[in-house]
């Protein structure tokens, strides 16, 4: 990978294929190897941009205050790129909409899935598992706290361990436990989501549904769908909170005509 360095530490990124900048945005527990599977498609026709997050896979903490747009924008412009077509999942998913309200003249379209909405009123099964996170973390048991972040994020509610892809848990282990080990510090540093009104979005969106994520998020999937301006929303039926892992072909599938536009 290479890295963009600056006061704050630095920002790892990779760059694949040649054509229109597409720029994907990890969730807040992996880092950019999540797309492996839909980059060498995506990268037969684009210029696909992945990077990690501050504190998130081979991108160091935050050493001081921070937003993730201004990272972003950033990293664009160190590569050069003005405008590009944006796709982000869960917490990227949430960057990529602050993003694009913060620049919209930068975003020529826009995919979100299962991203956060700020001061949702979350469920008690989504309390209950932030509560049993924060008690693993608080006694220090770090493998405990991912295994709730695999069981919640991967696995999800809707299904055993068995219907969950072969090595999917063990490819995304350790990106969960490093998100965790850094979770306080860029916690602290992270200045917050963007404060616009998503009703201003004006490009082209993509809001995806997992069928078997959480119920929350896919409340909060028709949520976005329904504020942004012409949002088209697609379902995916054997996806839960991580599209691109369960479901990389349909993913695939949904994007493809939506990159064109």
């Amino acid at each position: 990978m290479l890295t963009l360095a600056d006061e704050l530490g630095h920002l790892s990124y990779v760059v694949t294929g040649d054509g229109p900048p597409v720029v994907l945005v990890h969730a807040g527990v992996a880092d950019h190897r999540m797309w492996d599977a839909v980059v060498p498609e995506l990268a037969e026709r684009y210029t696909v941009i992945r990077y990690d997050l501050r504190g998130f896979g081979e991108s160091a903490p935050p050493a001081g205050p921070f937003r993730e747009t201004d990272d972003l924008r950033r990293l664009l412009d160190h590569l050069g790129h003005d405008r590009v077509r944006l796709v982000g999942a869960s917490w990227g998913g949430r960057v990529a909409v602050d993003f694009t309200l913060t620049h919209p003249d930068r975003v020529h379209s826009l995919a979100v899935f299962a991203a956060p909405w700020p001061g949702y009123d979350w469920s008690a099964e989504m309390i209950a598992y932030d509560e049993a996170e924060t008690a693993a973390l608080a006694s220090g048991d770090v493998d405990e706290a991912t295994r709730i972040n695999l069981d919640m994020w991967l696995r999800g509610p809707a299904r055993g361990w068995e219907d969950v892809g072969a090595g999917l848990a063990d490819r995304l282990r350790g990106a969960v436990r490093t998100s965790l080990v850094n979770q306080d510090v860029v916690g602290e540093h992270s200045q917050g989501v963007a404060t616009g009104d998503v009703a201003d979005i004006a490009v082209p969106t993509l809001v995806g549904i997992g069928k078997l994520d959480v119920a929350d998020f896919q409340d909060i999937g028709r949520r976005y769908a329904s504020a942004i301006p012409g949002a088209t929303l697609v379902e995916f039926p054997t996806a839960g909170h991580l599209i691109a892992l369960d479901a990389p072909a349909e993913l695939l599938a949904a994007l493809g005509p939506f990159l064109t536009r």
